[in-house]
């Protein structure tokens, strides 16, 4: 893999029309805390560049892709897990796992007015019935398959514990990494 493809990038510098909703920037996640203090979503190149080839096939169906949580810098995820120990839902921090190096997304299917759809639980909803094979109503279903299927098209992974959570399927071939949020901001 090349180091351009390694670095990381803005997903909205490769695809405005992805809404983003970082959950830890704000209260309005399991905590009730800030976590983290930027609300740019980055990733690592080639990961983003996957994102970017699902949000264009789901803009063809008439939907939008909504982020609540992507790169997420080590002292944010210990603080997570100082908070919920659990790590069925809440990993260890790890600067070579998921979502601490960048290959990973939460997120969500969105009509393209930018309204969430119907999913079979909230964001964050640590109960059994936030995983994957949990009971759907027909509609959650059909909004879970057309999310489920862009994604996997575009190489992504799904994680068996929480229906939004994303990961590249490539991600073993990145490294760790850290990125200052700064650098990626669009003006």
């Amino acid at each position: 893999m090349s180091e351009l493809e390694t670095g990381f990038t803005n997903v909205q510098a490769l695809d405005p029309g992805i809404l983003v909703d970082l959950r830890y920037a704000t209260t309005n996640n399991f905590t009730h805390q800030v976590v983290y203090d930027f609300t740019t979503a980055i990733a690592r190149t080639g990961t983003a560049k996957k994102l970017a080839v699902a949000s264009a096939a789901l803009r063809q169906q008439g939907y939008r892709l909504k982020i609540w949580d992507a790169y997420r810098p080590v002292t944010a995820q210990r603080r997570l897990f100082d908070v919920y120990p659990d790590p069925s839902f809440v990993a260890e921090p790890d600067p070579n796992f998921s979502h601490q190096k960048g290959v990973t997304f939460d997120l969500t299917l969105c009509d393209l007015d930018g309204n969430e759809l119907e999913m079979q639980t909230a964001f964050d909803d640590f109960t059994a019935a936030a995983h994957r094979d949990a009971p759907r109503t027909a509609i959650q279903e059909r909004h879970y398959q057309i999310l489920d299927q862009a994604m996997r098209a575009a190489g992504f992974v799904g994680y068996e514990n929480e229906w939004w959570d994303y990961r590249d399927s490539q991600m073993d071939a990145y490294g760790p990494a850290t990125a200052n949020l700064d650098d990626y901001a669009l003006p």
